[in-house]
């Protein structure tokens, strides 16, 4: 009993759980329900998927037409310090603007020769500066991207990594069923030992009742009411113990469930229950890799390298992109007045649009170097592919193996059992008909008890094996 409660508690140790009575009653499918649609794990991946479907939509908009828009104003508050920008006419005398200024229409040429056209007749040698005083300017752009072989592949990029992460979540899933199974097993171990004690204990307490009766009445020994009292109280004392390991390895359970630590549940399972819940093994298949979630998200992460040697393999193609802009501008400043003597202000805008191509000739070997590295990691992952179906193969193997010892220790276990069930009965008939000593009956009892005990191992044994083996063939 020490050995198999040491190995309870290593369980524990190792991060195995298992479950508490009283509450809810809850069957593994239960727990395994409830993680899945509570634990902080699973809801990290969900939103990492979330996060995948936006990555895809940030890397298509790259691709669309990007528009934006603006608007300045600039004055200058000191006349002098406008910039050089002048026109001087020398000895000429009066000439027509025109030509001097191209982005004027006609109209506004008219009233600045209007303006200045005394002063140029008064004093030959003047200059006439061009630039505005107050300028308001507009810029509204629009650029599209037309061919970019970097852009398309993160388009499949994006597609392959939300697809990763869907292989993340399904990881993720079956993470999270092994670890509330791996949590649900040794708690039936303790619980169906606790049942098991119960049940002696309720036995015992009986024999221990009827012996003092008859010691009572003067045809028993006192020796004998003494060895069962002693017998009685270590069965009670090794029960609370198992309670009190019961009650840890349920809050581990909940936890590793995802469920608060305060709520309180109950098994309604059992090892039998189990055992034919799982059903029949398959023993002579080989493993299925494609089943295993794991190995679904390392092809795709090897997918996901290959499109990293695409990206680098062709670092010649061109970049091509359109844009078309316009430039509306207010300018005033000039020293024209309307009417109602305030500063004239002019219109001018502009518009353009053009095509841009850029063609990568030499970058001093830097993309080689990436491709090469990206060839490097393509390399990794089909080692670890490599390495991943050698460890799946041993992992069903050993779990098979496992099974077939477990298989003959129940039946060992259960011939064991018989005799010590036999061996029992006939020590309480011998007792009750007074040829027999209470020694003989804490004898058996004991025996009994262990061979219970090793039954239940056997088939926990047997449980974990099967279970084993559905892990490792991915079901």
């Amino acid at each position: 009993m020490a050995q198999k409660l040491l190995l309870v508690a290593a369980l524990i140790a190792f991060g195995t759980f298992a479950q508490a009575q009283g509450g809810q009653a809850m069957s593994l499918t239960d727990c395994i329900q409830f993680a899945l649609e509570n634990h902080p794990d699973i809801k990290t991946a969900q939103l990492q998927v979330k996060d995948a479907d936006w990555r895809v939509k940030e890397n298509l908009s790259t691709g669309l037409p990007q528009i934006s828009a603006g608007a300045t104003y600039s004055g200058f508050i000191q006349r002098g310090g406008l910039p050089s920008s002048a026109l001087g006419f020398g000895s000429s005398g009066p000439v027509d603007l025109t030509s001097a200024l191209p982005s004027f229409n006609q109209d506004q040429v008219t009233d600045l020769n209007g303006v200045f056209g005394n002063l140029f007749a008064s004093d030959p040698d003047s200059k006439v500066f061009f630039n505005p005083v107050h300028s308001v300017s507009g810029n509204v752009s629009l650029n599209q991207l037309i061919f970019n072989n970097s852009y398309l592949i993160g388009l499949r990029a994006a597609k392959y990594y939300r697809q990763y992460v869907d292989n993340q979540l399904a990881v993720t899933r079956q993470t999270i069923r092994n670890r509330v199974t791996d949590a649900y097993l040794p708690a039936l171990l303790i619980s169906d030992n606790l049942s098991i004690l119960d049940k002696n204990i309720g036995n015992l307490e009986k024999l221990f009742s009827d012996t003092k009766a008859i010691n009572q009445a003067g045809f028993a020994e006192q020796l004998d009411v003494d060895r069962l009292e002693l017998s009685l109280s270590n069965l009670r004392s090794e029960r609370g113990s198992l309670a009190r390991q019961r009650e840890i390895v349920v809050n581990a359970l909940k936890f590793n469930m995802g469920m608060p630590i305060a709520n309180e549940i109950s098994l309604s399972d059992n090892t039998g229950l189990l055992l034919a819940a799982v059903g029949e093994i398959d023993m002579t298949s080989p493993p299925d890799f494609m089943a295993r979630p794991e190995y679904l998200l390392l092809l795709k992460g090897r997918d996901l390298s290959g499109l990293e040697v695409d990206l680098y393999r062709k670092p010649w193609m061109p970049t091509v992109a359109g844009f078309v802009q316009w430039q509306p501008s207010y300018q005033g400043g000039f020293g024209t007045k309307d009417s109602d003597g305030f500063d004239k202000w002019f219109y001018i805008s502009s518009a353009v649009a053009g095509l841009s191509v850029n063609i990568p000739i030499y970058d001093g070997g830097g993309t080689k170097a990436k491709r090469e590295r990206a060839l490097i990691s393509a390399q990794t992952v089909e080692i670890q592919r490599g390495m991943l179906e050698n460890a799946i193969s041993l992992e069903l193997d050993g779990a098979r193996k496992q099974f077939l010892n477990a298989q003959e220790r129940v039946a060992n276990q259960e011939k064991n059992l018989a005799l010590a069930q036999r061996i029992y009965d006939t020590t309480q008939t011998k007792y009750k008909a007074g040829v027999g000593s209470s020694f003989e009956i804490t004898q058996s009892e004991s025996g009994l008890y262990t061979a219970q005990q090793g039954l239940l191992q056997a088939q926990f044994d047997l449980l974990s094996a099967k279970v084993a083996i559905k892990k490792a063939m991915g079901q």
